[in-house]
Formats: C-alpha cells, sequence, structure tokens
C-alpha cells in the first residue's frame, strides 16, 4: 500500500512539473512575441516620423535630391520588411536587420545635411521632428534590448535540464535575436549632431 502511494506521488509531481514547465515557456514565448510587437510599434513610429522630417528639410536644401530620395526609398524598403512575431526565422530577421540599418544610414546622412543649413536647424518645427526621431530611435533601442533578454530567458530555458525535456515534448523552439547588421560606413562616415 505504501509503495502504491509513493508511486501516486511520484506521478502527482511529475504532472505538476510537467504542467509548470509547459506554462512557463508559454509565458516565456508569449513575452518574446509581445516585446517582438513592440519592436514592431516603434519602427511604424519611426516609418511616419520620416516624411513630416524629410519635408522640414527638403525647404531649406532643394539641391540634395539625392539624400531625399535615398531616405525616401530606404523608409520603402524597411516597410516592406514584415516579420510576424510566430516566425523568426533568420532569414525574415536578417532581411529586417538589413533594411533597417539602410534606414539608419539614410537618416544620418539626411541629418548631416541640417549642418549646413543654421537656419533649418533654427526652425521649430525641424527640431521637434529631430527629438521626436531621437526619442524614437531609444525606444526602438530599448525595445530591442527588451525583446533579446526575453529571447536569451527562451532560450537558455529550452537548453537548459530538465527543461530541455519538456521543450522537446511540446517542440518549443529557440528564437532569433535582433541585432541590426554591423555596417562599418555607417559607423565611420555620418555625423549626426542634434
Amino acid at each position: 500500500m505504501t509503495v502504491l502511494y509513493i508511486i501516486i506521488a511520484v506521478v502527482v509531481i511529475g504532472v505538476f512539473w510537467l504542467i509548470g514547465g509547459y506554462n512557463g515557456f508559454v509565458r516565456l514565448k508569449t513575452r518574446a512575441e509581445e516585446a517582438w510587437a513592440d519592436i514592431d510599434v516603434q519602427l511604424k513610429r519611426r516609418y511616419d516620423l520620416i516624411p513630416n522630417l524629410v519635408s522640414a528639410v527638403k525647404g531649406y536644401a532643394e539641391h540634395e535630391k539625392g539624400t531625399f530620395d535615398a531616405v525616401t526609398e530606404a523608409r520603402a524598403k524597411a516597410t516592406q520588411v514584415h516579420v510576424d512575431a510566430a516566425n523568426l526565422t533568420p532569414e525574415a530577421l536578417a532581411a529586417m536587420s538589413g533594411a533597417e540599418a539602410g534606414l539608419t544610414q539614410a537618416l544620418g546622412k539626411l541629418m548631416a545635411i541640417s549642418e549646413n543649413y543654421p537656419e533649418l536647424k533654427a526652425n521649430e518645427n525641424f527640431i521637434e521632428l529631430q527629438k521626436e526621431l531621437s526619442d524614437t530611435e531609444n525606444k526602438i533601442q530599448a525595445a530591442r534590448r527588451f525583446y533579446n533578454a526575453n529571447v536569451r530567458d527562451l532560450n537558455m530555458k529550452i537548453d537548459m535540464f530538465p527543461s530541455n525535456l519538456i521543450a522537446g515534448m511540446f517542440n518549443f523552439a529557440k528564437k532569433e535575436f535582433f541585432d541590426l547588421e554591423d555596417n562599418q560606413e555607417q559607423r565611420e562616415n555620418v555625423k549626426v549632431s542634434f
């Protein structure tokens, strides 16, 4: 009789462990997807600000058409790359990362143009747009860090024993980190002053 109670206790503990482990994975997966949605929101905000910023600079720098076209083209490329939180493949993240790096580089060149136009730098509308863009860039970085932290937690739990047993049973898969492509030209050549 005592053996039966021990077996029942072990089974009950095993079931509760399995349920707790499964729920933990669901929680981590949901947090990573929620964090990805936050990145999406901040990127959309960025995309919405860019046409206003380009318009503000255009009025002062008519002969900088190539830069305006580059910013517009980079924005168009970035808005076309959409990655669903449930389908974060390395290829999709690489495409998005490349598009975002191109947009960041184009925006840097646009901001560098403003240095040549003191009256533009004094324009209240331009100053406000710069502040909003800077704030948005900071929010994108924070959202990216939050997403990567959640992905790290999920990936670690998938790798760690004994939770890796539950991950394997229920097909929980690792997620990819979101890093912008390393673009040396962007780091070295663009001078942005706010």
